[in-house]
């Protein structure tokens, strides 16, 4: 596969958008250590490094950012009614710590407060980055998970550990989810799911994805969604006034 073009495209956009919350004021925030702030900031340093490296193979006109996508999400993991006038679909990175930041601050009260209620239903796709060794396996075992029932389960305990995501920690993971272990490993170690999720990553791309998370917010369609294209771990407020955007208009 190529080169990941995203990283071209971040550069378009300032460091600080990748951390709507603000990493020079993450110490300040309750609601993260200064471990995570550390690491919050480590991930900044790396992608401007690649940032800095695409540049400079590259310093041709950087393509203006899309702001909207349509996506077929037939036969995607759902979670919700799938009646729900409006839709997100999520492009996650299980190593991330911006997706971990969504996952236990936005994401419970979306699912309380929409998904739960019938208003929205919400996908899940992967887009695991380069740079994150622990991210292909993650999104692969989220898959092997699927096949016994179990996707969203381990996808909760995987998104609020991204530091524990080898391959010893994700067969304890299964084990404690009461999964056929023996079949939960064989699968990740047969790389079963390897081109389903790269073949998410190409449409993340392909709808001008520039990091992780990227969501697609919008109406649901027959076919999945027709959106806004939203990046970064945005906090409950703004997809709270998005939505009910959304639900008023005709």
């Amino acid at each position: 596969m190529k080169k990941f073009l995203r990283y071209a495209r971040l550069a378009a956009l300032p460091l600080a958008l990748l951390l709507p919350l603000g990493a020079q004021d993450a110490t300040k925030d309750q609601g993260i250590t200064r471990q995570q702030a550390d690491q919050i900031l480590n991930e900044l340093r790396q992608i401007r490094q690649l940032l800095e490296r695409q540049q400079a193979q590259a310093p041709r006109p950087q393509e203006e950012q899309a702001t909207r996508a349509k996506l077929n999400l037939a036969g995607f993991a759902m979670l919700g009614s799938k009646e729900a006038p409006l839709t997100i679909v999520e492009f996650t990175d299980y190593q991330c710590p911006f997706c971990q930041r969504f996952h236990v601050t936005a994401f419970p009260e979306l699912k309380k407060n929409y998904i739960d209620t019938g208003k929205v239903r919400f996908y899940s796709r992967d887009m695991p980055l380069d740079f994150h060794p622990n991210a292909m396996r993650a999104a692969e075992a989220a898959r092997c998970a699927s096949d016994q029932g179990q996707f969203w389960q381990l996808r909760d305990v995987m998104g609020a550990n991204p530091n524990k995501l080898d391959l010893d920690s994700l067969v304890a993971d299964a084990a404690y989810l009461k999964m056929d272990v023996n079949a939960f490993r064989a699968c990740v170690e047969s790389e079963k799911y390897k081109n389903a999720v790269q073949t998410d990553v190409l449409e993340a791309m392909k709808i001008g994805a520039s990091g992780t998370p990227t969501f697609v917010v919008g109406k649901s369609t027959p076919d999945g969604v027709d959106g806004d294209l939203v990046v970064g771990a945005q906090p409950y407020p703004m997809f709270d006034q998005k939505l009910k955007e959304l639900g008023s208009a005709k």
